[in-house]
């Protein structure tokens, strides 16, 4: 009886550990930082799909952290979806032909804006909007694009 016991109470303290685990892992991969720039200018964005991208989502520009997502929103007359997002005032020289895609970073697919550099003389200021995106890769169209092109080739 003592045996059978033993393995009960290592068997629960193994199953409590590992969902401590997962709970640490979720809130370090989650992006949940607060964004604390001292100025920043909001740039609004239309993506036709924006897969699982959430408020306070990074937005990076080479790899740097330059802003963080504020708002996702769907667009009832332009039917898309309106991603606004708040840039540190540091980086006031983006050129306004800059384009936005949505990307996806590390083992757990959290999603995050990139912006690619453009070359105008023109620079993003509050209220802007980026008029090139591109949109969340979604896994299951790939999927789907790829068997039924596959099912066609057979003569």
């Amino acid at each position: 009886m003592r045996q059978t016991r033993s393995v009960e109470l290592g068997t629960g303290l193994f199953v409590l550990l590992g969902m401590a685990a997962l709970l640490f892992l979720t809130t370090q991969t989650t992006g949940s930082q607060a964004f604390s720039a001292a100025e920043s200018y909001s740039v609004t964005a239309r993506f036709e799909n924006v897969g699982s991208l959430k408020d306070r989502a990074p937005v990076a520009m080479s790899g740097v952290t330059i802003g963080r997502v504020t708002a996702v929103e769907f667009d009832p007359q332009m039917l898309n979806a309106q991603v606004t997002f708040q840039i540190d005032s540091r980086f006031d020289q983006i050129p306004d032909d800059s384009d936005a895609s949505i990307l996806t970073a590390g083992l757990l697919g959290s999603q995050y804006i990139g912006l690619q550099a453009g070359g105008s003389d023109l620079y993003l200021e509050e209220g802007s909007e980026i008029q090139f995106t591109q949109s969340a890769i979604v896994i299951e169209n790939l999927i789907s694009k790829y068997l039924f092109n596959s099912g066609g080739d057979s003569e």
